[in-house]
């Protein structure tokens, strides 16, 4: 129908980002509501980002197709949003031809504007991403009839305004975390068949001590803070812990930051002198004009740049690093590990970034992990990893050494 005003709600994703990516794509009339087109593929292995552009260029593909000359945008992506409404600028160079295209294709409509949604108001475009990517991962739905329930259930809990998705929806997704590790590189078959601990390299995860700025709650990235008085009493307490959990420790792994290789170093000296080696890989994201300011400030003085770096993990601060960046040297620092220590225990000593995204990966979890996993000063979290990629994650953010600390 000509002149006619519809919505397009778009989503993307990947598991592992860079990992097995879909996207999907929903056209509304804009007046009635109803469902006019769906789009869904898997793309491949592909970042969540250049999924979440895809999915916006299929909408607009199928929004043209339906006859629209206006069109509303809804995504829960704020980096699309803010760059496709020229408010951001694209830095990312793989992110431009995208960008492009959809460009290309706006100037076909008489009117196209963009509203961000949280993830709940766009839930039927989620469903179909998921179900796409659940396809590029080799975890598909077992018929189509399945997927399209799964669909219709979302559709159906966003237009009740329901605070969870269908019964089918909410499978699709529990599939998809159920096989993150899967996309994460792993080959291990998931099972809950007991497996010999001695086979495993046991590795320690241990956020160093408290600092001034952790009292004070300031960004605290690359500035080299040293350990509080009270940090320094942490460290020894978690080398207390250390020490009594581990009966042979082959190294203590370091980020290069003094916070750190301090408390390494008191860990160290408690295992009867173990040796400290250092990591560059597993130093704190670099969060650029961001640092030493507090949490109140940032809010008050970048409220939309922070929007969009707890939105993506693609996002970096001004003049920082992303999740997604150090997510890369994490999981280089970890392979390294795994190589040099097969069978072994090994301490690694780093900071609150590297650490989430660690075990963010071991249990293979989504990117909203990050932002909801609280580790303490000194918190001890322990994870195995198998040969063939198998892991068990024993515990997480063990604070029981620090008693009154």
């Amino acid at each position: 129908m000509p002149g006619r005003r519809v919505v397009v709600e778009a989503d993307g994703g990947a598991r592992g980002n860079p990992g097995p990516a879909g996207y999907g794509a929903v056209v509304r009339d804009a007046e009635t509501g109803e469902v006019l087109a769906e789009r869904s593929e898997s793309i491949g292995v592909a970042t969540n980002n250049v999924a979440e552009y895809r999915g916006l260029i299929a909408g607009l593909e199928a929004a043209r197709e339906a006859g629209a000359a206006e069109v509303e945008v809804r995504m829960d992506s704020r980096l699309v949003v803010e760059q496709m409404a020229g408010r951001w600028q694209i830095k990312h160079a793989g992110l431009r031809p995208l960008a492009a295209q959809a460009a290309g294709l706006v100037r076909r409509f008489d009117a196209v504007t963009y509203t961000w949604v949280p993830r709940e108001r766009n839930r039927h475009a989620d469903a179909l991403a998921n179900a796409a990517m659940d396809l590029a991962a080799g975890t598909a739905p077992e018929s189509e009839a399945t997927a399209a329930a799964a669909e219709r259930a979302a559709a159906s809990a966003t237009a009740r305004g329901a605070a969870t998705t269908g019964a089918a929806g909410a499978e699709a997704t529990g599939r998809a975390r159920a096989h993150g590790v899967a996309a994460q590189g792993s080959t291990a078959r998931s099972s809950w068949e007991p497996r010999p601990a001695e086979t495993a390299t046991r590795l320690l995860l241990l956020r160093h001590g408290e600092t001034a700025y952790t009292e004070q709650r300031r960004y605290s990235g690359r500035g080299d803070v040293p350990l509080s008085d009270r940090g320094l009493a942490q460290a020894r307490a978690a080398a207390l812990r250390v020490a009594g959990l581990a009966a042979s420790v082959a190294a203590v792994v370091s980020s290069p930051l003094s916070r750190c290789t301090a408390t390494a170093g008191v860990v160290a000296e408690g295992l009867g002198g173990v040796p400290v080696t250092v990591e560059p890989d597993l130093v704190e994201c670099d969060f650029g004009e961001w640092e030493g300011r507090t949490f109140a400030e940032v809010r008050e003085r970048w409220p939309a740049e922070m929007d969009a770096w707890l939105a993506s993990t693609e996002v970096a601060p001004p003049g920082g690093e992303s999740f997604a960046e150090v997510a890369v040297r994490v999981r280089r620092a970890m392979a390294a590990l795994l190589a040099a220590y097969p069978g072994e225990t090994v301490v690694v000593v780093s900071h609150v970034s590297p650490l989430k995204i660690a075990l963010r990966e071991a249990l293979a979890a989504t990117d909203a992990f990050l932002h909801r996993l609280y580790l303490d000063p000194a918190g001890l979290s322990v994870l195995d990893v198998w040969p063939d990629g198998g892991m068990a994650v024993r515990s997480v953010n063990d604070t029981a050494h620090l008693g009154g600390i």
